[in-house]
């Protein structure tokens, strides 16, 4: 009886594993959502949060600064407690972090309580994003991948897009504390779920078994150390250094060389470690570490973009902070439908192809917003965002399929960790340095400007006396007309200040993007080196199909 049952239950488990992979993305997404949704939604209610604690606009950022250096902190050490405590468990413990911690930012009573319940919710949403992406890859089978990768970049991107919105809605119809309050049925239903219907793959449980004896008698406790100091020092700088003037404040210039310090040490350790914190050694391959830094080099572009895009319409072209908001939904509405599409399509067409005609399609989007003026129409900035939102599901679900093709599915943890660091910080060093480059052209425009402001030029004669003609047959007297029409020429010299910074940081994004397009040629995968991921039982025609991709 037992030589008849043994071999049944890997087969049952293999024909189980297909029907339950809508289940298990289901289960995961929604606390991936949550976290994803609370990256952002807190942006809208910071006047009402800072009312109701009594804190200023400068020490209220301190609450969002707070989340993100945690989930910093937590990323690269994915793997290292999905090895100690298995993924399911890990996945399960930071969504309840999050639930607990979410309830507490609610009914914070302090800044400093906020500061610390909202690093607490950092924390647990640090994990979820790479530990989903982990276990949707050692779900899915080999030839789905594709599928698999296009649901996980929806929920992550829809996140971002609807937390605005969504805490736009709750603060201007209920108390802004049920931002936090709306994670809780949410969240347990998604703890019930991930309890419910996730089960790990039996030789992950067994490489983690292995492993996990390794790093109880050898943690790495110095490596986590110096990790930890050197990324919150380095995304402190980030967030902090255009608030504080970046190397005039001695602070900013003491914790960039700390983090510097820290990070090298940190390197250096990992490569000598019996038991590294964080897998380094995955950045010897090829198409992982090119994937990875062109995942991050797009989100430090493209998230610039969106940086941009909504100061440009209400500074220069006189949008509305709603009409802003309703100009880039049409991308988000784009990569929603695209990116399940490109998933059915990853194993008709080559990667490489998808990925190639994405950045194409990125690149011609970027290349219009270097054309902008002030006369620019809402259609061609709404067809120029849309571009890049179809350009970023050709480029993203491949990508995120083809960065992990040699990683084994027993190191797929601390790949997915590493790779999504790695796209938040080309998020925090972009938005840092476009923030910073932003006021820096804008004011050396505005001088170059000024210079050519002279009397002696007729045509500005003419302008001012043109201007003040106007106001004084309108009704306003000379004195006073003379005032309005030198503010007028001021205010529109300020425009047009403004709009030569946007053209030269669009022109910058181009570059960059051009500068990235070298890193497709790593990306690449012969068919006779491309290895399928591990199934079980898997068939002949399935090994063919995944090689053929």
């Amino acid at each position: 009886m037992p030589a008849d049952t043994a071999p049944s239950t890997p087969t049952a488990a293999a024909r189980k594993a297909p029907v339950n992979k809508w289940l298990v993305t289901l289960s995961v997404s929604i606390g991936t959502l949550m976290g994803s949704i609370d990256a952002s939604i807190v942006n809208v209610a910071l006047s009402q949060m800072r009312s109701s604690i009594g804190a200023t606009v400068q020490e209220i950022t301190w609450m969002s600064t707070s989340f993100i250096i945690a989930t910093v902190l937590m990323l690269p050490l994915t793997g290292f407690f999905g090895r100690l405590f298995g993924q399911k468990r890990t996945y399960l413990a930071c969504l309840a972090l999050f639930i607990v911690s979410s309830f507490l930012c609610g009914v914070a009573w302090s800044l400093p309580s906020l500061v610390f319940f909202r690093a607490l919710q950092g924390i647990g949403s640090g994990l979820l994003v790479p530990t989903e992406q982990a276990i949707l890859r050692q779900t899915w089978p080999p030839e789905e991948q594709g599928m698999a990768m296009g649901l996980f970049t929806t929920v992550i991107t829809v996140g971002p897009a609807v937390g605005p919105t969504l805490g736009g809605y709750i603060v201007d119809n209920f108390h802004w504390s049920w931002i936090f309050f709306i994670n809780l049925p949410i969240g347990l239903l998604g703890l019930l779920l991930v309890w419910r219907f996730v089960e790990e793959p039996e030789d992950v449980l067994a490489a983690n078994r292995a492993a996990a004896e390794l790093q109880r008698r050898n943690i790495d406790w110095a490596g986590i150390g110096l990790l930890w100091v050197g990324m919150a020092t380095l995304q402190f700088v980030l967030e902090e250094g255009q608030h504080q003037g970046w190397f005039e404040s001695r602070g900013i210039t003491t914790c960039l060389l700390l983090a510097v310090f820290c990070l090298a040490a940190f390197v250096l350790r990992e490569l000598t470690a019996v038991a590294p914190a964080v897998d380094l050694r995955l950045f010897k391959e090829p198409v992982f570490s090119s994937g990875a830094v062109l995942g991050a080099l797009m989100f430090f572009i493209l998230t610039s973009n969106l940086f941009l895009l909504p100061l440009f319409m209400q500074e220069l072209l006189g949008f509305t902070a709603m009409q802003a908001g309703e100009a880039l939904m049409p991308r988000t509405l784009v990569m929603i439908v695209m990116m399940p599409i490109v998933g059915r399509l990853y194993n008709r067409i080559s990667p490489r192809v998808l990925i190639g005609v994405g950045l194409f399609i990125i690149g011609v989007g970027v290349y219009r917003m270097m054309r902008v003026s002030l006369d620019t129409g809402r259609a061609e900035i709404i067809s120029s965002i849309m571009l890049q939102g179809l350009g970023t599901s050709l480029l993203f679900v491949p990508l995120n399929v083809v960065v992990f093709d040699k990683v084994e599915r027993a190191r797929m943890a601390d790949a997915t960790g590493i790779h999504t660091l790695m796209r938040q910080l080309g998020t925090s060093v972009g938005l840092a340095l476009f923030a910073t480059l932003m006021t820096r052209y804008s004011a050396q425009a505005q001088v170059g400007l000024s210079a050519q402001l002279v009397a002696e030029r007729p045509e500005l004669y003419e302008r001012l006396s043109s201007t003040m003609s106007s106001l004084v047959a309108g009704g306003v007297e000379g004195y006073e007309a003379t005032e309005v029409s030198l503010r007028l020429l001021a205010s529109g010299l300020q425009r047009q200040a403004s709009l030569l910074a946007f053209n030269r940081l669009f022109t910058l994004s181009a570059l960059l993007f051009a500068l990235a397009l070298p890193l497709l040629c790593f990306l690449w995968v012969s068919p006779g080196t491309r290895p399928a991921p591990r199934a079980p039982k898997a068939e002949p025609d399935e090994v063919h199909l995944d090689v053929e991709v």
